[in-house]
């Protein structure tokens, strides 16, 4: 039999096209995803600047939180901890460089800080002249920087004694060029080197280091000195190879965190919408092949045989399919991440990498799919006996199996879980993490009842039909309705692609819209001031609250931290937002219930309603937390505030919590106008007020334009990742509905031969395909509906989502022309020709 099917293979290669083309594509998309998390699980980012060093160390960005409540844990029962990420970078002791030189093997340590500056008005890094040997960097002209000197680049132009302006830490001070120096290899960043005293004033951190380089002694094995570093330097990393250039990107350890997520998501989809649409292609591929299968039948062909045709066929074709895809995948996913790149979701010097295992797993998914979608369909052909199988094969009626049943009623089980769980349990925009994926199964649900619910509706449909359409439309609904389950294989990737589209950009742009509104709800401020050079002075605040015309000013901190005490079992930590007390209530529409924001100074808080409750603290009670750092500190309660659901803030003293972020100061500043003062005229004010400082100030449209860009990048990932998702089911429309289409050759020419003509066929069809389009968009728009409106519920109050009408107006359009197009084109090459030709030809 396995002959047989590649012989069935050679003579019908236009039968087969559409299942090559829908695994082909399911595998590549799977492939693609699984290269992009195969990039994000390695991490790996080429070490540039601190490549000299064949160990590097760097502090332990991860602390140990509880599984359940520390009062029921032995302090020994490790499977009840697990590690949390924290936000901000973890900085060292200099005290550990002394330590590490007394290490067997060790022939030098280097310890080394990096701070945001601007030279000249371009962005750089500024280090200490020690960490030069980390690249090497080697002195081109000039000597080493003493007090108020530094050295530069060979790129930026300056030579020594010139005098350049540097911006760091909100202030701009004159250095002397002393010394020019150049680099082994292409640096991604620009440095500019310091005195060790001006490096650890400027860095804002003195006693602490960024990184910590060990160099070993020559012919020493670097993973044995490795493991001593380790014990030496308990609780922080110690990294070699590849490994090392985290230490200097820490943003690629972070974004590969991101892109994993990101892969597992969309590849997650991917596989379940492979699966699918290789499975309804199959399907469809085989009821189209009946006849013939009734025959083999009819002549004596056991159903252990036909069984194994039909598998071997499309196991043939699914082998050359993956083959194929397994060669492109690294194209597709390399292309994606690229995207991702130039879009400013994952940073440049993240190396995309994908091997083996990820076109392993598109293949496997692809041919499982094919695996189960041929054997049940040579099973149901072999179910049949030989008397039935001819008189069955000309229209196949019969399609609610009790496999249909029990997935169908699983999925719409699972759907409505998910449903009740969203509006029940969840709050904010996190309720799409239940409602997302419910899309997908009621999608599932809906195409194992397709033909049913497409029966009815053509029922329902036929009589506007025949009042619009005359015997044309006429005869596309008795067509529609003798071969309903032929119809609902088209319809079903039609409403898989309306669902999917409809429900994942509403649900994305109602979480933007509902991110924005919170963002411009909370903020009151007229203008904003921006760093340009890694934060803003510490007594700035109090000289822009002197500004003629200001009512009030804060700093503007963002950053997450965890609450130890009373016990929080969140991993990500809680969103916290440092403002400075005298200005809180000017700048920001916070409600507060119990007691006051200016009261916000030392080690305080502000804690919203709803944590207050889940947490049973209130005013006066202390909180135990852990900064973005992770350095501890207890803070007293002295205000309760109502914040919109899903978006609440610790609120924290600027001073308090700035010093524990990566930056160490403020990003920027909010202002609020006095009542009798034009926003315009405060704004140009302040450009007075901080000229020759390393700022920027902008209006209140600039803040948020600047809040709804950071929104973007997210929202962009999604549209990309569900885009390529949801081209695969539109290929899979077209797809399906060419085959559908082209295999009905033999039929319009029997019609025309009976007397319709050639325009007559072409409308029947033209509205059949817009029956099935209307029935595969009313399908897709109720499964959407299925996600869409729990999260809408909980979220924003609401049953419709926030979005211009105009999207769904797209998608069902395109959905609809799309539909009509892949039936009339083929069905016009399909009526070209003398009808008696068609009427002879063979089925393929």
């Amino acid at each position: 039999m396995l002959r047989l099917a590649f012989r069935t293979l050679r003579l019908r290669k236009g039968g087969f096209i559409g299942t090559f083309i829908a695994v082909f594509f399911g595998a590549l998309i799977v492939a693609s995803c699984g290269g992009l998390m195969e990039t994000g699980i390695r991490g790996n980012a080429e070490p540039q600047r601190l490549a000299a060093a064949p160990i590097l160390v760097t502090g332990g960005q991860t602390f140990e939180l509880p599984k359940e409540d520390p009062a029921s844990l032995e302090p020994d029962d490790k499977r009840k901890f697990e590690d949390a990420r924290l936000p901000e970078r973890v900085r060292l002791d200099d005290g550990l460089v002394s330590r590490l030189r007394s290490v067997p093997g060790v022939s030098d340590v280097v310890g080394e800080v990096s701070f945001p500056l601007a030279a000249g008005g371009k962005p750089a890094l500024g280090h200490a002249w020690d960490s030069a040997a980390l690249t090497p960097y080697a002195l081109v002209a000039g000597a080493a920087p003493v007090a108020g000197e530094v050295v530069v680049e060979s790129s930026s132009g300056a030579k020594p004694g010139d005098v350049v302006q540097i911006a760091a830490r909100g202030k701009t001070e004159s250095f002397r060029v002393a010394g020019v120096a150049g680099a082994p290899r292409s640096i991604t960043q620009a440095a500019v080197f310091f005195s060790a005293a001006d490096a650890a004033r400027l860095s804002g951190h003195p006693g602490k280091a960024d990184v910590i380089g060990v160099f070993t002694d020559p012919g020493a094995d670097v993973e044995t000195v490795r493991a001593k570093v380790a014990e030496a330097a308990s609780g922080a990393n110690v990294l070699t190879g590849i490994d090392r250039g985290v230490a200097e990107f820490p943003e690629a350890e972070t974004s590969g965190t991101n892109l994993i997520v990101i892969a597992a998501v969309s590849g997650g989809l991917s596989v379940m919408v492979a699966m699918f649409v290789v499975a309804s292609t199959l399907s469809l591929s085989t009821q189209q092949r009946s006849r013939e299968l009734a025959l083999m039948r009819a002549i004596g062909t056991t159903p252990r045989q036909l069984r194994r045709m039909v598998l071997g066929e499309a196991l043939a074709v699914g082998l050359l399919a993956t083959a194929l895809a397994a060669v492109l995948g690294p194209v597709l996913g390399e292309w994606l991440f690229g995207q991702l790149v130039e879009n400013g979701v994952v940073p440049s010097v993240l190396r995309f990498y994908q091997g083996w295992l990820p076109a392993v797993v598109g293949a496997g998914a692809a041919m499982l799919a094919v695996f189960i979608a041929a054997f049940v369909a040579g099973r149901r052909a072999g179910k049949i006996r030989p008397t039935e199988a001819l008189a069955e094969a000309a229209v196949t009626r019969r399609w609610l199996t009790p496999t249909r049943v029990i997935v169908a009623a699983l999925c719409f089980g699972g759907g409505t879980a998910l449903a009740i769980v969203t509006v029940a349990v969840m709050t904010g925009p996190i309720a799409a993490s239940t409602a997302g994926p419910a899309v997908i199964l009621w999608a599932i649900g809906v195409a194992m009842i397709t033909p049913g619910v497409a029966k009815v509706m053509t029922a329902i449909l036929q009589w506007p039909m025949r009042l619009l359409g005359g015997i044309d439309a006429r005869l596309a609904v008795l067509n529609t309705r003798a071969g309903i389950v032929r119809a609902a294989g088209a319809v079903t990737p039609i409403m898989l692609a309306v669902g999917i589209a409809t429900a994942n950009i509403y649900l994305q742009t109602t979480q933007q819209e509902l991110a924005n509104q919170a963002f411009t709800e909370d903020v009151r401020a007229d203008a904003v001031i921006g760093s340009v050079a890694g934060g803003l002075s510490p007594d700035l605040v109090q000289r822009i609250q002197t500004v003629p015309g200001v009512a009030g000013a804060s700093e503007y901190v963002t950053s997450s931290v965890f609450l130890e005490k009373p016990y929080d079992s969140s991993d990500e930590g809680r969103p916290a937002i440092g403002l400075t007390a005298s200005g809180a209530a000017a700048t920001t529409d916070t409600k507060v219930t119990q007691g006051d924001l200016t009261a916000l100074t030392g080690r305080t808080v502000a804690l919203p309603e709803v944590f207050a409750k889940d947490f049973g603290r209130g005013l006066g009670d202390t909180l135990s937390l852990r900064l973005g750092d992770g350095a501890p500190v207890d803070v007293k309660v002295v205000a309760v505030t109502s914040q919109r659901p899903g978006f609440e803030s610790l609120l924290l003293p600027a001073d308090l919590l700035a010093p524990h972020t990566t930056a160490g100061l403020a990003p920027q500043m909010l202002v609020r106008a006095a009542p009798d003062v034009d926003p315009a005229v405060l704004t140009e004010r302040l450009r007075e007020a901080t000229a020759g400082l390393p700022v920027s100030v902008g209006d209140r449209a600039a803040l948020v334009a600047a809040h709804d860009k950071d929104q973007a990048v997210g929202a962009w990932v999604n549209y990309l990742l569900v885009g390529m998702i949801i081209a695969y089911t539109v290929i899979s429309v077209a797809n399906t509905l060419v085959m559908a289409t082209v295999r009905r050759r033999r039929e319009f020419g029997l019609q025309r031969l009976t007397g319709s003509t050639r325009a007559q066929v072409l409308r029947m069809a033209g509205f059949e395909g817009g029956l099935v389009a209307l029935v595969g968009i009313v399908l897709g728009t109720v499964v959407s509906a299925g996600a869409i409106v729990p999260f809408c519920l909980v979220a924003a109050d609401s049953l419709l989502p926030m979005g211009s009408p105009l999207i769904y107006l797209t998608v069902i359009g395109l959905a609809a022309a799309l539909a009509l197009a892949a039936t009339l084109v083929p069905a016009w090459a399909a009526t070209r020709g003398p009808a008696v030709d068609a009427a002879t030809a063979g089925s393929d």
